[in-house]
């Protein structure tokens, strides 16, 4: 009976999709809902489409410890983090790469721009050098203290060592999470916070 009334208040608070499925489908593609990273859970924090204009241009997840509501909150979380982008259109190589490097300019200082370059660089590079990112290919940026980032295409490791600067994972998140965020709407979904609430 008790197991009936939870479900009950879980279906009547639109909870109930979310806390039992093991997935969460956004535009076709399925996020899991957790992941383990560097021997540590990480749970969906929040997961959503990044549109140009009315175009659907891919689908966006971050993976954190801990559940966080705020750009802050993601930035200072400890503990592994993940971003994973799912292509739903194709888009030249150099020109993700270029968007990326814009995004973060536009997000983050001077001084924190040139503390993340060598990521920038690394990132921009193998962008390139796939010429093309097709509808359907996927990629990760995984985050370990003391370690650094990583950059997963199609589930392989595409970078010979890790990106060392903390400043650099930071960095790009904020494409998503900073005060000029590529979509508005993604950033809402990445942090799981309903546009009502922000406006």
């Amino acid at each position: 009976m008790r197991a009936f009334i939870l479900a009950a208040l879980l279906a009547a608070t639109g909870l109930g999709g979310v806390a039992l499925a093991d997935t969460v489908e956004v535009a076709n593609v399925k996020y899991e809902t957790t992941a383990e990273l560097a021997g540590q859970k990480l749970q969906l924090n929040g997961a959503g489409i990044r549109y140009k204009f009315v175009v659907k241009v891919y689908t966006a997840g971050l993976y954190l410890t801990a559940r966080a509501g705020s750009t802050q909150e993601v930035l200072a979380a400890r503990g592994p983090k993940r971003i994973q982008i799912h292509m739903l259109r194709d888009i030249d190589g150099n020109e993700l790469g270029a968007l990326f490097t814009k995004g973060i300019e536009a997000n983050v200082s001077r001084d924190e721009f040139a503390k993340s370059i060598n990521g920038v660089l690394k990132l921009s590079e193998v962008f390139a050098s796939r010429k093309q990112l097709s509808s359907g290919d996927n990629f990760a940026v995984d985050y370990v203290p003391g370690v650094g980032s990583t950059l997963l295409v199609n589930g392989k490791s595409v970078l010979a060592e890790p990106i060392k600067e903390p400043e650099f994972f930071s960095a790009l998140l904020r494409i998503w999470l900073g005060d000029k965020p590529a979509d508005d709407s993604l950033k809402d979904a990445l942090l799981g916070v309903k546009r009502e609430r922000r406006r």
